[in-house]
């Protein structure tokens, strides 16, 4: 094959008509009807142009969107930090050599390809209060004092659904950690342990430097996923305890199916617009300091 080849530019155009027809255009119809009261009586009573009146409902009228976007927010930091630090150490340790790695990297990847819905169930059999195996568990050991009412305690249910993405994410991020590591010349490693650098600094002047575009990829898809983020909260919680849990995709989904799409697509389009902005941001900032590397 002739890696040197220069394709002619029409071959862009079936790719381009795809990602067209695919994406923008479902994207610009949505911001068209996020502007009008586009309803399950639409079809009676027409589709009426309303303004910015959904995006103020949103915003200002309306306090349980507002909590519904911190909610997205909060669930996209804390779970990229839960998954990214410990998947980072643990992609580390079987670099290193650990006994058994290829029995570890199977067990720690397999969840990851396990489809959310039933992680979902899985779990929120194993995390009822009543009769899951986990209180159930502490109960037989004698430590009642541990049984919390995990998917419905205000105080304990947020950390129940992050713990479960954890569990289901981590060993995903620790691949991509792997691939990433596999790049990095043996040699600098021996040039920096010759220079006396213990594992800490090997850690922060070879290792983090050389591992820029993986931790690129890993933000970039962990943000992407985090925002948009559905299945597991709709098992474990829908939503509750209350509106404790709603995260934006949930508000959505209940709206449309209500039949008030327009207010759906509203909801949408603010997630699609802070999709964009932190996706952009993020690999504009990394990518620039792979640049400077």
């Amino acid at each position: 094959m002739n890696k040197k080849r220069i394709y002619p530019q029409w071959f862009l155009i079936l790719p381009l008509a795809l990602y067209i027809i695919f994406f923008l255009l479902p994207s610009f119809m949505g911001v068209g009807y996020s502007v009008t009261d586009w309803n399950s009586r639409s079809v009676l009573t027409g589709v009426h142009f309303v303004g910015l009146d959904n995006y103020k409902e949103i915003f200002l009228s309306d306090k349980n969107y507002l909590s519904g976007i911190g909610h997205t927010l909060m669930f996209t930091i804390v779970s990229n930090i839960v998954k990214l630090i410990p998947a980072l150490l643990i992609a580390i340790m079987l670099q290193e050599g650990l006994r058994g790695q290829g029995f570890y990297r199977t067990v720690l990847y397999l969840p990851s390809i396990l489809p959310f819905v039933i992680i979902g169930l899985i779990f929120k059999s194993i995390l009822n209060y009543n009769n899951g195996l986990l209180n159930m568990f502490f109960e037989a050991v004698h430590l009642d004092l541990f049984k919390l009412k995990w998917l419905s305690d205000l105080n304990v249910v947020w950390k129940s659904i992050i713990g479960v993405d954890a569990w289901r994410g981590i060993g995903y991020v620790m691949t991509i950690f792997l691939a990433g590591l596999n790049t990095i010349p043996k040699s600098y490693y021996e040039a920096a342990q010759i220079d006396g650098a213990n594992f800490w600094q090997r850690l922060r002047y070879v290792t983090l430097p050389m591992l820029t575009g993986s931790i690129m990829i890993n933000l970039v898809f962990g943000i992407t996923y985090g925002l948009k983020v559905f299945d597991i909260v709709y098992v474990l919680t829908n939503g509750g305890p209350g509106h404790a849990t709603e995260v934006l995709t949930t508000y959505a989904f209940q709206l449309y199916s209500r039949g008030q799409y327009g207010m759906s697509t509203a909801l949408n389009t603010v997630l699609l617009v802070i999709t964009a902005v932190v996706g952009v941001f993020i690999v504009k900032t990394l990518g620039k300091q792979e640049v400077q590397q």
